[in-house]
């Protein structure tokens, strides 16, 4: 038997190791089990060229707890090591790998999950284990041997006596970790990390059922037999080639990945790319709300089939987080800071090149089945207008299947819109004037206004739409987006056609004193306007520079500051050549004249939605005296 010291000047290594990762303790069985995978694929690598003279069968990795011993066992049938072995990766390579790791992140405090980064995946171990052993045997016709450290740097290392290839690792797990040695707890971890993980992973046992033999009684029970409960699926489907699967497996293998999710996805995307860097994945589109706090970090990292994290930003755009499904690459480099990843360069061509993908399919779903594309609208528009404002490759390509959905319900790409308004909605200077309405039911009067005059009217109710609309406006030549209660339909899409006053100056200027003091304390600009004799007589409109850049401060970014919190701003729109505005001017009594301008302001204020409260319940009380 042999003892050592490791070579390390920092005697006492163990316990600064497990300070620093204490906030990952978990990951200790994560680092284990992939060390244990490698080995595994390493003797696959070896024996399909010829260098291992041996058979590789059909390996499994072990984890098994042993509660009253207070032991956690992982066991392979991997590659195994010879003493030479262990004394280079294990006392040596290890260790540097832990000196540097000090130096580097002694003032870091807790930087999450730098193990693996460093060859320090083995010493992960004594976060949760008090002493650790290794018994290994070589692939190699060599001994096997038995290594034992307790967390000192002295360890012991002396043949024994093991007749399978691989490696069994135990762990004597510490006072302060014994949370561990719960089934319960192991099971989860191992369902977290390692459940794609490319070897099978046996954890226990499970019963199955057998079929019954020929001739068995009803009654009789069917057999059954103990097997190796394998918690792990080593061959999941973003693994195979996309010509292998049927929509059927993309959809099971969305119910393994989300098994709490009811709803089926709406389509998926798979990608496979070897160059300019290995990546492959499948993402879903899930039905999304109008919600922009929806869920996100749903989408999955892995390397090489390891679990390594589901935040993913930096590495997929800002606008497809809201998607699911799973991303692996062994390029994305791990555990390592955020900021440096969004510095990466393989991360940013990672990025673009997703980005460019899911437009190629949205693309390819929209010209190939439109109708399909456009009842699924209202539940990834969020994701495509989102993109559109954040991502400028991405907003080129979506001119192809970015929809615009009119209030009636069809759909127009941009291109089919222009062609369609152009004629009707383009203004005396040479303006497109896009209307649209943010919502059916409260707009309803002014889209009624604006269809009378034959024209379209979209309906854009995202909560992005007002950041969208400035993007779209700067980005294509004399195009202007206004919502239907901005102004008056005439005003709206001014035309060279003017509406002669049946008001002469003079009573203007009267209506407007009478108009402004009966409204005094309302807060609204009086416009006085000569319009369509069957137009409304009073109209509060809300202008669209204001309210929009107010909106955008609001749903965050955009707008102009300190907008947010101001008041809102109406107009209010008087016809002067409707008759019950004519009787308003030529009433002889102050009160009846006060009267009609506040029953009048009040129905115009119900239009626009903003009566409630007390002056609604003495609007109806009003109302129900004047029709006694």
């Amino acid at each position: 038997m042999a003892t050592g010291k490791i070579n390390v000047s920092v005697e006492n290594i163990f316990p600064l190791i497990k300070k620093f990762l204490y906030s990952d303790h978990e990951i200790f069985l994560r680092e284990l089990i992939s060390n244990a995978t490698d080995a595994t694929l390493k003797l696959k690598h070896l024996t399909s060229i010829g260098e291992a003279k041996v058979e590789y069968g059909n390996p499994i990795i072990e984890v098994k707890v042993d509660k009253d011993q207070k032991r956690i066992h992982i066991i392979d049938q991997g590659i195994g090591m010879t003493e030479e072995e262990v004394k280079k990766y294990i006392n040596e390579v290890a260790f540097s790998g832990a000196e540097e790791f000090l130096d580097k992140y002694k003032d870091a405090g807790k930087e999450a999950g730098i193990i693996g980064h460093f060859g320090l995946g083995f010493y992960s171990a004594f976060m949760v284990a008090e002493k650790v052993e290794i018994i290994t045997k070589s692939f190699k016709d060599e001994p096997a041997v038995h290594w034992i450290c307790d967390g000192s740097p002295e360890f012991t290392l002396e043949s024994v006596d093991k007749k399978e290839r691989g490696t069994e690792i135990i762990l004597h797990v510490a006072e302060d970790s014994t949370e561990f040695l719960e089934e319960g707890k192991i099971r989860e971890l191992l369902v977290k990390y390692n459940k794609f993980m490319p070897i099978p992973i046996k954890f226990g046992t499970k019963k199955e059922t057998l079929p019954k033999p020929e001739g068995a009684k009803e009654d009789e029970p069917a057999p059954t037999q103990e097997v190796d409960n394998i918690i792990n699926n080593p061959e999941p489907a973003w693994t195979k080639q996309p010509t292998d699967l049927k929509d059927e497996d993309y959809k099971s293998f969305y119910r393994e990945l989300y098994p709490m999710q009811f709803e089926e996805p709406l389509f998926h995307i798979h990608l496979n790319v070897d160059y300019p860097f290995n990546l492959t994945g499948i993402l879903y589109f899930p039905k999304l709300s109008n919600d922009l706090n929806i869920q996100k970090d749903r989408i999955q990292l892995y390397q090489n089939q390891v679990f390594v994290t589901d935040n993913v930003e930096g590495i997929v755009p800002e606008f497809l987080t809201m998607l699911r499904g799973v991303i692996d690459s062994p390029d994305i480099p791990l555990n390592v800071s955020r900021s440096y990843l969004q510095a990466d360069g393989a991360v940013k061509k990672i990025s673009s090149y997703i980005t460019r993908k899911v437009a190629d399919k949205l693309g390819s779903l929209f010209k190939n089945n439109r109708e399909d594309f456009e009842q699924k609208w209202n539940d990834i528009k969020v994701v495509i207008e989102y993109g559109m404002l954040t991502e400028e490759k991405f907003f080129e390509k979506a001119e192809k299947f970015a929809l615009f959905p009119t209030v009636e319900g069809s759909f127009h790409t941009f291109e089919e819109l222009e062609a369609k308004i152009k004629d009707t909605q383009t203004d005396k200077d040479g303006t497109l004037v896009v209307l649209y309405a943010s919502d059916k039911e409260a707009q309803h009067s002014y889209i009624e206004a604006a269809k009378t005059k034959g024209y379209e009217v979209l309906l854009m109710d995202s909560p992005i739409v007002p950041h969208l609309l400035q993007k779209l406006e700067t980005s294509k030549e004399k195009v202007s987006f206004v919502r239907v209660d901005a102004d008056h339909i005439d005003n709206l899409i001014k035309k060279e056609e003017t509406t002669i006053s049946k008001l002469s100056d003079e009573e203007k200027d009267q209506l407007k004193a009478s108009l402004e003091s009966a409204v005094a304390d309302k807060g609204y600009t009086i416009q006085l306007e000569a319009m369509d004799s069957t137009a409304s007589p009073f109209i509060i409109t809300e202008p669209e520079f204001m309210r929009r850049m107010k909106e955008m401060q609001r749903s965050g970014g955009g707008g102009m500051f300190g907008m947010g919190n101001m008041p809102d701003m109406y107009n209010l729109i008087v016809n002067t050549n409707h008759e019950l505005v004519g009787e308003i001017l030529n009433t002889k009594t102050d009160k009846k004249r006060e009267r009609l301008i506040n029953q009048s302001l009040d129905l115009a204020r119900l239009s626009k939605g903003l009566l409630k409260g007390e002056e609604l319940t003495k609007f109806i009380a009003r109302s129900y005296e004047m029709i006694k």
